[in-house]
């Protein structure tokens, strides 16, 4: 399975003081200290695989002979027959130094700037996949990043990709959540339509927001509440 480690990342500060609504000079240049410190720790590993649809049933699909439960799923996959299951991590040393920190202010900085490299990161894996294997357009979701996909389904999801720790160093716990912490999983596939699942999420306040709820797109896909 391919491990892209070669991946260099030049953190973007600007998307950092963006999350993060600096608007003083003196919060501006203090997170500008944290992101110059934080970058050396900053170490992209990627683990991806090419994963072929065995069965599309009525609400679940089987890939690689492995079932993933979940409507949304479902009808994404419903024109494709392959599919790219990932994992992306920033590394240990960043994780480390994100638990460790005792200064609460520079804990909630390090925490975004975490959040923005490991979305470079699966920027730089999607545009790969897209060159790689010719694909114009793909999206991704990701085990728990909507009710209907919940996040035990990070089990057949690792099941897909092997041993994920011994290849990038990343595990899942007893409650399938990923150590080191700033990691993401899903699968990418490809697709003639945007999709983002924050279109299907009605929660009204989420920093990680990509697009709007679609009440019309959520009946589409039959999970309108």
């Amino acid at each position: 399975m391919p491990v892209l480690d070669d991946i260099a990342i030049d953190l973007d500060f600007d998307a950092v003081r963006r999350r993060l609504h600096l608007k003083r000079d003196e919060d501006i240049h203090s997170a500008r200290q944290v992101v110059e410190s934080a970058q050396p720790l900053i170490e992209p590993r990627v683990l991806y695989q090419i994963a072929y649809i065995d069965e599309k049933l009525a609400e679940e699909v089987i890939i690689g002979g492995l079932r993933f439960s979940s409507k949304v799923l479902r009808k994404n996959l419903d024109q494709t027959g392959r599919v790219f299951p990932f994992v992306v991590t920033i590394g240990e040393k960043f994780g480390e130094k994100l638990e460790t920190t005792a200064d609460l202010l520079e804990k909630y900085y390090l925490d975004t700037i975490g959040n923005v490299a490991l979305n470079q990161v699966r920027k730089a894996l999607n545009d790969h996949i897209k060159a790689t294997y010719a694909l114009k357009k793909t999206a991704f979701m990701a085990p728990g990043s909507l009710p209907n996909w919940p996040i035990e389904q990070q089990k057949p999801l690792f099941g897909l990709l092997g041993d994920v720790q011994s290849s990038i160093g990343v595990r899942l716990t007893d409650s399938f959540l990923m150590l080191p912490a700033k990691s993401v999983s899903g699968i990418y596939f490809p697709t003639e339509t945007s999709f983002f699942s924050c279109q299907l999420c009605p929660r009204e306040r989420c920093e990680s927001r990509k697009a709007k709820y679609n009440a019309k797109l959520a009946e589409e896909y039959g999970i309108k509440k």
